[in-house]
């Protein structure tokens, strides 16, 4: 094509220069089609790396409008004639090997909407994670992916991946200066294609970070992010979800069982589970289990797999350790499928501090704070949220929202609470920044999870649950927001569970001394709405496993632990036991390794599986043991005082069916005989579980099957019971229907 001397040029020497140095800010502006203002002509440049030859051909018909002549190096620019303005074109390059049709990026329209944009801008944009990210559909008839990110203080960002070559002058990227988003759709994208950002900060350094909104990764540790499709609408759970409220509801009892995904099980030769093969043995084991639920620990993406997902960089993807996104689909809607609940682990309160996430995403403290002060986690190594920022409040927010629209996830249970409400959490005096009244409290986040309850409730599919792992005494962490509470549907109680597993690590002969610590749980235990936990953080660094902490030889061991799960599966609140405890196994857990299952061989181990499967069947039979779990209705001591034989003896109470239980427990290696305790009404009790019994891998010692109530008053009450109390074991009798 030949230019007379008085054309103008094609392109600006001053952009060609920015576009070959990668510091274009505007390349929609120079490259593409552009009319000429009062002339039938118009222009095209592109940016084609390889290319001998580019041609500008009509996209309907094929045919040619002519060719743009090199400029420099890759960049090719022409002006073409077109009396009718601009045209859908295609690009014919010729590399000196094969001549193909392509289409140009820089063809399209924005993408995103003026109503996305001042959501996003916002922090208001509910569906953000099918807007930002990469998805790849249809454009103006044309395939490819969209790619979305948020950078509003660096200077350029592009597209790169095995598409472009890692090439970051071939795509840059559209900026949308009123919400600071990037944006760019780019043809024939393959699904799968491996990609990051390339962003050029203020002060001119390059670097490459993975897509916060990935919905799936590259295998760690390679740390790229993988184009991937919708999720297939293939969901089979209907009945599940129809009936997911009912199940959830306070009224209902829930049984966690907590697994970690890669180490529950293992091939022989080490390689871990895949979702659809951890499918395959997990499901039939939880139902011969008897839970309700699976809580996952946090399946995203997780460069470190020490911190067993909890320092995530891709917060939507699950890890390509075990799986396509599509798998772990497959793996939830199986367990719907087997009516089996799935819970995850969801980390708000940091971020590890990896160059390829999200810290010092645009070369600014975009998603942390800028001052260590609050924005460096100290303890773990890294980088705290900047919840007071509207977007990054609407990162985690619609990203969580992800998970339970996409997955079918039943509900999230949200790590570190602690961590996000406490300026100070972690440290010294003087490494951290009051609020603005002078206190402690950390307001952002405060509003944040707040904020994070109520769009759940307002946003999320029916009957979704979240659940707060928060160690302190916040007041009205499960109260409604309007109440002035945070809002979440239950708390992991881990008062109970420090004081408990603490008595149960002294030497009986010492117990009596800490009776309080089995007993103080109840004084506050209808201030929430609690779960019971025995998790993962009990049985690593160095605490040893929940058999490995208790007293005595081998038998005592045993006995303890059937206990203190018996004294767990009786006392308000709903359950949570992590994977291995229910067997007992000997060492604590390993991530690097499957749980000892080689354990089940001797017959103590497995009388301890037993035992749970009988308490998880009991505990779901009996209203009784989780009706009126939060409001002090379902439960009634007995004998709370008697410290110095270590005994508790209380009532569990259940006002609809007028059946209620009594629970007994001797927490010394003492048999007790002739002992007696108080009862509501005379008749016959039922002896329904005792964890000494032969088996469960006890002694045998028990009441054979039933006890009288005598019409002698004990403990206030007009009758009484005359028990044989095994040793370091707790008896559970169903009492009269009219004892109620």
């Amino acid at each position: 094509m030949r230019r007379r001397p008085s054309d103008p040029p094609a392109i600006d020497p001053a952009d060609l220069e920015r576009l070959l140095t990668a510091t274009h800010s505007d390349p929609f502006a120079v490259l593409g089609m552009h009319v000429r203002p009062g002339s039938p002509q118009v222009v095209v440049r592109c940016i084609r790396p390889g290319a001998r030859t580019v041609e500008v051909i009509e996209r309907d018909t094929g045919k040619s409008r002519g060719a743009l002549r090199r400029v420099r190096d890759d960049v090719f620019a022409g002006a073409l004639a077109a009396p009718e303005g601009r045209f859908p074109y295609r690009l014919r390059v010729d590399d000196g090997e094969v001549i193909r049709d392509l289409e140009d990026a820089y063809a399209f329209a924005p993408l995103l909407g003026e109503l996305d944009c001042y959501l996003l801008a916002e922090g208001r944009h509910w569906h953000a994670a099918s807007r930002l990210g990469a998805h790849p559909g249809r454009l103006d008839r044309v395939d490819g992916v969209s790619f979305v990110v948020w950078a509003p203080n660096a200077q350029r960002v592009s597209v790169v991946g095995t598409f472009n070559a890692w090439d970051g002058h071939v795509h840059p990227m559209r900026l949308r200066p009123e919400c600071g988003m990037w944006e760019l759709f780019i043809p024939d994208v393959a699904l799968g294609a491996l990609y990051k950002y390339e962003l050029r900060t203020a002060d001119g350094q390059v670097i490459l970070k993975s897509d916060p909104w990935a919905f799936a990764c590259e295998l760690p540790p390679a740390t790229a992010s993988r184009v991937w499709a919708d999720l297939a609408e293939e969901w089979h759970d209907a009945d599940w979800m129809r009936s997911r409220q009912q199940r959830q509801s306070t009224q209902a009892p829930l049984a966690i069982y907590e697994v970690h995904v890669g180490s529950w099980r293992r091939h022989p030769d080490g390689h871990q589970y895949q979702f659809d093969e951890l499918a395959d043995a997990l499901i039939p084991y939880v139902l011969e289990m008897g839970f309700t639920h699976i809580e996952l620990l946090p399946v995203n993406e997780h460069p470190f797999t020490g911190s067993w997902g909890y320092q995530p960089t891709g917060l939507l993807a699950p890890s390509a350790r075990w799986g396509a996104p599509d798998a772990f689909r497959r793996f939830v809607d199986r367990c719907h499928v087997a009516g089996i609940g799935v819970l995850l682990d969801w980390v708000p309160a940091h971020f590890p501090a990896d160059e390829h996430g999200l810290a010092r995403f645009d070369g600014t403290c975009l998603y942390e704070h800028a001052d260590p002060r609050m924005g460096y986690h100290q303890g773990w190594g890294t980088l705290v949220y900047n919840f007071g920022r509207h977007e990054v409040a609407n990162f985690l927010i619609a990203g969580a929202l992800h998970w339970l629209r996409h997955y079918h996830l039943d509900g999230l249970r949200v790590d570190a609470v602690a961590s996000m409400l406490y300026l100070d959490y972690d440290r010294a005096q003087g490494e951290w920044i009051s609020n603005r009244h002078g206190g402690r409290e950390n307001l952002d986040a405060v509003d944040f999870l707040r904020r994070f309850n109520d769009v759940l409730r307002e946003q999320a599919p029916d009957g979704v649950i979240t659940i707060a792992e928060e160690s302190t005494a916040w007041p009205g962490v499960t109260r409604p927001t309007h109440l002035g509470g945070l809002g979440f549907d239950y708390k992991w109680n881990m008062g109970w569970m420090n004081d408990t597993l603490g008595y149960m690590r002294h030497d009986p002969v010492h117990r009596r001394f800490h009776h309080d610590q089995l007993t103080f749980g109840l004084l506050y235990a209808y201030s929430e709405q609690f779960i019971l936990p025995v998790s993962h953080d009990e049985v690593v660094h160095g605490k040893g496993s929940l058999q490995g902490r208790m007293p005595g030889d081998m038998w005592q061991r045993m006995a303890n632990v059937r206990l203190y799960l018996a004294f767990q599966y009786t006392q308000p609140g709903r359950k949570l036991l992590f994977m291995g405890s229910e067997f007992a196994q000997d060492g604590e857990w390993n991530h690097d390794a499957e749980l000892d299952w080689a354990c089940l061989q001797w017959a103590d181990h497995a009388g301890v599986q037993q035992l749970v499967r009988d308490l998880n069947r009991l505990y779901r039979e009996r209203p009784a043991l989780y009706l009126h779990d939060g409001d002090g209705r379902g439960f009634a001591w007995i004998d709370c005082s008697d410290h110095e034989q270590s005994v508790l003896a209380y009532r569990r109470l259940d006002d609809q069916s007028c059946k209620s239980l009594v629970v007994v427990c001797n927490f010394t290696p003492v048999p007790r005989t002739d002992y007696r305790i108080g009862a509501v009404s005379c008749g016959r009790y039922r002896e329904i579980l005792n964890t000494d019994a032969s088996d469960y891998g006890g002694s045998g010692m028990g009441n054979l099957g039933g006890v009288d109530a005598q019409p002698q008053p004990a403990h206030g009450l007009p009758c009484s019971l005359v028990l044989t109390l095994p040793p370091l074991a707790c008896v559970v009798f169903e009492a009269p229907a009219e004892s109620t």
